[in-house]
């Protein structure tokens, strides 16, 4: 315990450093798999033969193994952070295209016929009535695919990738030295710690951009 400490103490900065870097690459590769998952949610999910293929499709990309798949990108991106976002943001893009074809499609059609009686255009009823009331489905996929990311990302140290992941890794590799332990674990309770309130900051984005009645 007091040489985890005093690996701690001693590299608070780089510490600091890696889990900003995590952090950042995590919710960054959420924002643009959010963007891509939603605009193929709403192109297929009425169509539920669209619908199958644009899952079934990014069922078998998760199917991939990290490293295969890492391995894969690097020959045409390189090392670093290009061939991690891309492979974060396709490991995210299932549950957020699940969610949002099932957020759409559980709308109700009477709100919709409704909407579109009163004079709605399809974009401004998708816009203003259905996104509203499928953003906390959607909202759960985005949690989802972060946590899952958490852990996926510490794998893209094999790449080059940032984050915390070349902690675990750097310490992995010096197994039997005396910072070999406090490394890897100093690396692994920060990924949780971070996953936890990643999650938490979702639930009060939630609560904040989620009308009460939806809620209700």
């Amino acid at each position: 315990m007091a040489q985890l400490w005093d690996f701690v103490s001693s590299r608070r900065q780089q510490l600091l450093t890696d889990s900003y870097l995590h952090v950042s690459a995590v919710v960054q590769s959420v924002v643009i798999a959010t963007i891509v998952a939603v605009a193929i949610g709403i192109l297929v999910y009425r169509s539920p033969a669209g619908s199958a293929i644009a899952t079934a499709v990014a069922s078998t990309i998760l199917t991939i193994p990290s490293f295969a798949l890492l391995g894969m990108l690097i020959p045409i991106m390189g090392l670093g952070v290009a061939p991690t976002v891309t492979a974060l943001v396709l490991y995210a893009l299932l549950p957020i295209i699940r969610n949002t074809i099932l957020g759409l499609a559980s709308v109700d059609p009477a709100v919709t016929d409704a909407a579109r009686g009163v004079g709605m255009s399809r974009a401004t009823v998708l816009t203003r009535i259905e996104l509203p009331l499928a953003w906390p489905t959607i909202l759960t996929g985005m949690r989802v695919s972060t946590q899952m990311l958490m852990g996926i990302l510490a794998i893209a140290a094999y790449a080059k990738g940032p984050g915390l992941g070349n902690l675990i890794f750097s310490g992995l590799s010096r197994v039997g030295s005396p910072t070999a332990v406090p490394q890897a674990l100093t690396g692994t309770v920060l990924i949780v710690l971070l996953a936890l309130v990643l999650d938490g900051i979702y639930v009060i984005v939630g609560k904040l951009t989620t009308s009460r009645g939806i809620r209700d």
